[in-house]
């Protein structure tokens, strides 16, 4: 029995771009220039596209990165700052790409989602073989901060129209997190459980609505599923894919959510049987979504950073 049946459906997605992605991931909104930039990971590939007519997005720019391209987000002046394998890249606004100082190791160990912070401060996850998985922040000064040190796959992250709570996701406890945050200082409070996910899906990315409603990507689900600011499933939305990996809300109204997907370890039977997996979906919910945070540009390029003494 589906979990998640009785829960109201919010829409029906349409099919958004022809090329599927083996991991596709991180749908962002540019607000400025009006682009939706999404990732395929493992392949390093960030794209860049607009949309079209009736909810498509047309395409404009693959950008290849020398490395895995985990999550990836945009300043006020168009630089990307993409979370790479153990190191951050940057592109400059003329495409001249330089990378950051290493700073996670070993060969099993890869940056993952990532987002700002609403003071455009740079948080990303990491995946790993361990349960000792970390949360990293990128402070203003170049330093870092360790968030969490103690998650199975750190996955995706939100916060609330305010910017006074961050939602955040450990995907193979099938838990979401949820912590006080200050939007100017950056102080949290006490982590607490926000919703443990049923069935035999994994919570992956996510995002809020201008309700602080929280939309949450389940892989292995083939939905995106409405929770409540109460943690109350309210809503869903079916994907024709069965590896939903994030969403966002874009566009000039912010009105439209963007659905990545994926074909990382489905068979060859469910490729055949879900046609559409590794393709962008774009669907109209009736809900809008929050401006999203960019971020603010000041993270090192040079610098050598260590995550040893870090609280």
């Amino acid at each position: 029995m589906n979990p998640f049946e009785r829960i109201p459906t919010m829409g029906t997605p349409r099919v958004a771009t022809g090329v599927p992605h083996f991991l596709g991931e991180g749908p962002t909104w540019d607000p400025i220039r009006g682009h939706i930039l999404w990732v395929d990971i493992m392949s390093g590939d960030v794209y860049r596209g607009s949309f079209a007519h009736g909810g498509g997005i047309h395409i404009e720019e693959r950008i290849a990165f020398p490395d895995t391209a985990g999550a990836v987000a945009i300043s006020r002046d168009g630089e990307l700052v993409v979370a790479g394998t153990h190191r951050l890249y940057f592109r400059a606004p003329d495409g001249a790409i330089t990378a950051g100082p290493e700073v996670l190791d070993g060969d099993e160990r890869r940056f993952n989602d990532g987002k700002p912070d609403p003071a455009g401060r740079f948080i990303v996850g990491t995946k790993g073989p361990t349960s000792a998985e970390q949360l990293i922040r990128f402070e203003h000064d170049t330093s870092v901060t360790v968030l969490d040190d103690d998650l199975t796959l750190s996955n995706g992250l939100a916060w609330t129209g305010d910017g006074r709570l961050l939602y955040s996701v450990d995907t193979l406890t099938r838990r979401i997190l949820a912590r006080d945050y200050d939007p100017e200082t950056g102080a949290v409070g006490t982590r607490t459980l926000f919703a443990e996910l049923p069935g035999d899906g994994y919570p992956d990315g996510i995002t809020t609505d201008a309700d602080d409603h929280l939309w949450v990507a389940v892989w292995g689900g083939g939905c995106v599923l409405r929770y409540s600011p109460a943690g109350e499933l309210v809503g869903r939305i079916d994907v024709p894919a069965p590896h939903v990996s994030c969403v966002t809300f874009a566009g000039p109204d912010l009105d439209t959510l963007v659905i990545t997907t994926a074909t990382e370890n489905l068979t060859e039977e469910q490729l055949a049987e879900y046609a559409l997996a590794g393709l962008l979906f774009t669907v109209k919910p009736g809900v809008r979504g929050n401006h999203p945070n960019l971020w603010a540009g000041t993270a090192t390029h040079l610098a050598p950073i260590s995550l040893e003494g870090s609280e």
